[in-house]
C-alpha cells in the first residue's frame, strides 16, 4: 500500500491523541476531524473513553460527528455497553450531537438510571434529541422516575430534559409532587415552575420549591398549570 503525505499527516495526528500534553492531543483532534478518514473512527472512539481533559473530550466529539454515520453510529452503540463510565458517557454525548435516531433503542430505562451520574445525564439529553415521534410520553414517565436524584447539576440536568420535552411531562410530574420524598417533591416542583417560566433560574425555583414542601403546601399557587 502506497503511504501518502496524507496518510502520514494523519497518522501523526492519532499518535499525538496520546501525548501526554493536553494541547497536543487537542490539536490532533482538530487535525483528525479536519481530515475525516473512517479508519480513524475507532481510535477516536477508544480515546474518548479515557480522555481525562473536557475540552479534548469534545473536540473528539466533533471529529466524530464529521465522519460517515454510517460508520461511527455502529461503534458508538457498543461503546454504550462498555464497562468503563466515561466511555458510556461519551459515547452518548457523541450519539446526541450526531442526533440520529436509528441509535434511539439503546436509551433503555437502564441506561436512563445508569448508576453513575454522568452516564445518567448523558443518557438523559441523546433520549431528548433521539426520542422517536409518539415516544415522548414514555420517555418522560422514565425521566420522571429520576426526580430528586442526585445534586444540584443532576437535579437541573434532569429537569431540563424533561422541560425540552413540552407539555407531555405534565401528568408525570405532577404525580412525582404527591410523593413521599420530600426531595423528589421538591425536584418536581421545581421543573413544573421551570416548565411554566423557561427564564426562571433552577436555583431560585429548587428553593422555592423546599420552602413550599417544608410548609406542606403544593407551591402550585392557583393557576393549576403542570
Amino acid at each position: 500500500m502506497t503511504i501518502t503525505g496524507q496518510d502520514t499527516d494523519a497518522i501523526r495526528a492519532l499518535r499525538a491523541l496520546e501525548d501526554g500534553r493536553s494541547s497536543v492531543r487537542l490539536r490532533a483532534a482538530l487535525a483528525v476531524g479536519t481530515a475525516p478518514d473512517p479508519r480513524f473512527v475507532g481510535a477516536l472512539v477508544e480515546r474518548c473513553a479515557i480522555e481525562p481533559e473536557f475540552f479534548v473530550r469534545d473536540m473528539l466529539t466533533w471529529a466524530l460527528t464529521r465522519h460517515p454515520v454510517p460508520t461511527t453510529l455502529p461503534r458508538l452503540i457498543r461503546e454504550v455497553g462498555s464497562e468503563r463510565s466515561q466511555a458510556r458517557s461519551q459515547a452518548l454525548h457523541t450519539l446526541s450531537k450526531i442526533g440520529d435516531r436509528q441509535a434511539w433503542p439503546v436509551i433503555t430505562r437502564a441506561l436512563l438510571a445508569d448508576a453513575d451520574d454522568e452516564v445518567a445525564r448523558s443518557a438523559w439529553r441523546a433520549a431528548v434529541v433521539l426520542v422517536p415521534d409518539g415516544e415522548e410520553p414514555a420517555l418522560a414517565a422514565a425521566l420522571a422516575t429520576q426526580l430528586g436524584r442526585g445534586g444540584r447539576e443532576t437535579q437541573l440536568s434532569l429537569s431540563r430534559a424533561l422541560v425540552a420535552l413540552g407539555e407531555v411531562i405534565v401528568p408525570p410530574v405532577r404525580a412525582a409532587t404527591a410523593a413521599p420524598e420530600p426531595h423528589v417533591r421538591a425536584h418536581a416542583l421545581a421543573t413544573q415552575r421551570l416548565l411554566r417560566d423557561p427564564d426562571a433560574g433552577f436555583g431560585y425555583a429548587i428553593e422555592e420549591a423546599k420552602r413550599a414542601v417544608a410548609l406542606g403546601g403544593s407551591g402550585q399557587g392557583d393557576d393549576g398549570a403542570c
